[in-house]
């Protein structure tokens, strides 16, 4: 088993079969949020497996037992200008397009909070695997809230959440910014449900060896599908008040299914560049981060 800890990159294991195990870490707090740190630290050590030989299958974890990851670091985000927070995002989808991008197949552990970039993350992975609780026994949330605090995702959430369950929930749900509780999470999310985070690991490895080589990037919306998009997306419109943030998503939406992945996240990068900056999200960024 080969083991690897450097300053600049997380932890990760290799084990006989072939299968890595990389955790996500807090740098020192009792949760995992994704700033330029953690960002910068898994591209090091994304570099580092690609040269790893006879690898089989990654499965992407994390340290914290409270979350998976709670979400982007809003106080970094908002410390950014505008110049810098479209440098920061667009290094973000490099490298978690990485991961998409491992010629091998991939899975999340979910064992707590699983929320914004945290859910963006995890469904660039082929399988999404979670446990019923966190290691406390509390259910816990996974979803897209950005568009409760005036935003909109900007790692391809639009794109990917509509790929994996009902298109019009994934679509309602992104912008309206409504998590779900792992409780009651619509079919299709995961691929397997545990009942507690000791099991997170086996079955991680045991749904990798059923695993055939992945796709180069993430599951998402597909021109070819345009169709079955495009109703859902006339639903999720019908039912959803309109809001800055609901019209980002949904414009994001209309773009991946005209234009394809590329062009939909660059939207979504965009929108939440603009609408950081309006007086709704602007009240609800402080609000949130006066809590803090």
């Amino acid at each position: 088993m080969t083991t690897t800890t450097q300053q600049n990159r997380l932890k990760f294991e290799a084990n006989d079969a072939g299968i890595v195990t990389l955790w996500l870490d807090g740098g020192g707090r009792s949760v995992v949020v994704l700033n330029r740190n953690l960002i910068q630290k898994l591209h090091s050590t994304l570099v580092t497996i690609e040269q790893l030989e006879n690898i089989k299958g990654l499965i992407l974890r994390s340290d914290s037992e409270r979350v998976f990851v709670a979400g982007a670091d809003l106080a970094e985000i908002d410390s950014l200008d505008d110049h810098a927070l479209h440098a920061y995002l667009a290094f973000g989808t490099t490298v978690f397009g990485k991961i998409a991008a491992l010629p091998y197949p991939t899975v999340a552990c979910l064992n707590g909070a699983t929320l914004g970039g945290g859910l963006e993350i995890a469904m660039h992975c082929d399988g999404l695997i979670a446990s019923k609780t966190t290691a406390s026994g509390k259910p816990y949330a996974i979803g897209l809230p950005e568009a409760g605090l005036g935003l909109c995702p900007g790692w391809g959430g639009t794109q990917m959440l509509p790929a994996r369950i009902d298109p019009a929930t994934a679509m309602t749900a992104t912008a309206t910014g409504n998590p779900f509780m792992v409780s009651d999470l619509p079919s299709g999310l995961l691929d397997v449900l545990v009942d507690t985070p000791e099991e997170l690991q086996g079955a991680a490895e045991t749904w990798l060896q059923h695993q055939k080589v992945s796709d180069a990037k993430p599951e998402a919306i597909e021109p070819e599908q345009g169709e079955t998009y495009e109703a859902a997306l006339e639903t999720a419109t019908s039912n959803t008040p309109q809001t800055d943030a609901s019209d980002a998503v949904f414009k994001a939406i209309k773009t991946g299914i005209s234009e394809g992945w590329n062009a939909a996240v660059a939207v979504e990068q965009c929108e939440l560049v603009r609408l950081r900056n309006t007086t709704t999200a602007r009240e609800k960024l402080d609000a949130f981060l006066s809590k803090g």
